[in-house]
């Protein structure tokens, strides 16, 4: 969805010198939370969970062409406890971008544009890497899930995912493969705590207990089909669920989710509490910690930059 919003009265966190900045902790806020024109009006998109944020007090802020919370009412730091002390909480994270690869050439593909090892993937399988540009630089990190041979899927970063369709599309001119940009049909929601687990386990019949760290299985959850991910940009144990965005049914799934979640005590999270958590636990942030000016060693990201391993020649289709 997609509206109109007014930046008139918006504006971040300030830190001590008063600029604004990426949220690392309640004072600080988001470099995609830009300074425009209070007068100006831009458009920005929704995720199918919007009228659930407001409902619940959420404060919208505009994050990477979305209207997203960046706090609930019991604030930042209470969000963050929640998570990482308390039994959990749920984050709407669908403004993340999906792409769905097949063709002979899909391992290949990712091969020549992905840093890390694609052919250690087998199907139920995530991976962890990113997108480099011929210099080194740093285009999108990412995740890529094996879905079956020749099938994945390839989660990438709201802000970036223009750019990153643009990269692949361009890149993929060399291999025979087909690309499908599936962002605005998929929601995903990120459960994420101790008892996250234990709580989605009440709303489905797959063993969540089985599926490994960077693993994955499809599956009813809620009663709606998705991809069931043992993922999370949290640190803390948790499963990120990828299913359809039309709004009745994405509704009906995050509904059943808090009421499955209530004696436990479930609140949902914003983007602040995201990024003390990951800040925390010292993971990666696009536009912060890697951009398009370091290259992957730079960023402490070595363990996923693998020597190539196959040719060049062999990569690329005649």
């Amino acid at each position: 969805m997609v509206t109109q919003l007014s930046l008139a009265g918006c504006r971040g966190f300030p830190n001590r010198s008063g600029a604004a900045r990426r949220l690392r902790s309640p004072y600080i806020c988001s470099p995609w939370l830009k300074k425009v024109d209070s007068t100006k009006t831009i458009s920005v998109k929704r995720t199918p969970f919007y009228s659930k944020h407001v409902e619940l007090g959420g404060k919208i802020v505009e994050f990477g062409g979305f209207e997203m919370p960046v706090q609930y009412p019991k604030g930042i730091i209470a969000e963050h406890k929640a998570v990482r002390e308390g039994t959990g909480g749920v984050f709407d994270v669908s403004h993340m971008g999906e792409f769905d690869l097949t063709g002979p050439d899909a391992q290949k593909f990712l091969q020549w544009t992905t840093v890390n090892d694609v052919s250690t993937l087998v199907p139920g399988k995530a991976q962890y890497s990113c997108l480099p540009r011929p210099n080194g630089g740093i285009i999108d990190d990412l995740i890529i899930y094996m879905l079956e041979q020749d099938h994945y899927m390839i989660v990438v970063n709201a802000s970036t995912t223009d750019k990153d369709w643009e990269w692949f599309s361009e890149q993929s001119k060399k291999f025979n493969v087909k690309l499908r940009n599936d962002s605005d049909k998929t929601a995903l929601l990120a459960i994420q705590g101790k008892k996250a687990i234990e709580i989605l386990q009440k709303l489905t019949d797959v063993d969540l207990s089985k599926i490994e760290y960077y693993h994955f299985t499809r599956g009813k959850l809620a009663g709606e089909e998705m991809i069931i991910s043992r993922t999370g940009y949290t640190g803390e144990p948790g499963i990120e669920i990828y299913f359809t965005s039309e709004p009745a049914k994405a509704e009906k799934v995050w509904d059943k989710i808090f009421e499955a979640g209530k004696s436990y005590g479930l609140e949902p999270i914003g983007l602040g509490a995201r990024d003390t958590l990951r800040l925390e636990m010292g993971y990666c942030l696009y536009g912060n910690d890697i951009s398009d000016d370091t290259n992957p060693l730079e960023a402490g990201l070595g363990w996923i930059t693998k020597l190539r391993l196959t040719p060049l020649s062999a990569l690329i289709s005649p």
